[in-house]
């Protein structure tokens, strides 16, 4: 789909066919081959921009500026906890912008106080969207891992356990993109001379570069945060499975010796071989065969404790 706009007194406004500003969202066969046609930009390039595993790069062509960066996918419940990244290139070919992006994402609103005049100022207008769309996304990634940390203390079900690696997972992903957007940045600050940017777009990509460099720290944080956490959740259900699995063997035996014992008193009338009535002895029996067991019971758990 093929979206157009231009600059109208600093900010963008739908266009016609003539825009300069040019955004394909998913692009079809005949848009690619536009793209690769009158605009000039190379298949390979377009390719690029609509590959999710591509990493980030800028590059200066004969006709062009290429720009492929890593940025969030917009996030569903059918997601389960999985957060992804998808890649988007934005061309400065002449006086002509043109973003190329697997999905149909708004071009962002005024949310600096740069004035927008030229292309330039778009380009870096849509870098500062990325980088405030993953630190809206870690926002929501902690705020997730909080909620599910909070479950598995009343519980241990396995699907908390999942979604925790899931958003783990994610974070991974984060971290490579925000390194990714990080060397572009600065490959893009090392060529503001050739781009011509202005006083203002030069203090904009500046906070830029410190901005994804706050990002990078914050998801290698949670990162490290929710590896560490997920580590010692497993440590702590393999310690609570010995523990019961310790119990439940003291349980075993404790019942095994009283059982031999009544297995061989029940060969023969146990009143018999004590000489007293059956309602007398057979109770007895039965409070000594819980004796035992209980005394069993407390040696293994002496035992266990090293007698003290």
């Amino acid at each position: 789909m093929l979206r157009t706009y231009r600059l109208e007194d600093g900010r963008l406004a739908d266009a016609g066919l003539d825009g300069l500003i040019r955004v394909y969202s998913s692009p079809t066969e005949e848009e690619i081959a536009e793209l690769t046609g009158p605009i000039g930009i190379s298949r390979h390039d377009v390719d690029s921009a609509l590959d999710p595993d591509e990493l980030g790069r800028f590059e200066v062509e004969d006709d062009y500026v290429a720009v492929i960066v890593r940025r969030p996918k917009s996030y569903v419940a059918a997601d389960q906890f999985q957060f992804r990244v998808m890649s988007m290139g934005i061309f400065l070919a002449g006086e002509k912008l043109v973003v190329v992006i697997p999905e149909d994402v708004p071009l962002p609103e005024r949310r600096s106080g740069v004035r927008l005049s030229g292309t330039t100022g778009v380009l870096l207008r849509l870098l500062s969207e990325v980088v405030g769309h993953f630190m809206g996304h870690l926002k929501v990634i902690n705020m997730m891992s909080e909620s599910l940390e909070r479950k598995l203390q009343k519980t241990m079900e396995n699907r908390y356990l999942v979604e925790m690696f899931s958003l783990s997972k994610s974070l991974v992903y984060f971290l490579s993109a925000t390194t990714d957007n990080g060397r572009v940045l600065l490959k893009l600050k090392g060529a503001a001379p050739k781009l011509k940017f202005s006083e203002e777009e030069l203090d904009l990509l500046e906070d830029l570069v410190i901005d994804n460099q706050q990002c990078l720290n914050l998801t290698r944080t949670y990162s490290e945060v929710l590896s560490g956490l997920m580590e010692a959740r497993a440590a702590l259900v393999g310690n609570n499975l010995n523990l019961m699995m310790k119990n439940m063997n003291a349980v075993v035996i404790a019942i095994a010796v009283p059982s031999f014992l009544a297995g061989v008193g029940g060969m023969s009338e146990f009143s018999t071989m004590t000489g007293a009535r059956w309602w007398v002895a057979y109770p007895l029996f039965v409070v000594a065969m819980l004796a035992l067991g209980a005394g069993t019971f407390w040696l293994i758990r002496r035992w266990e404790k090293g007698w003290s």
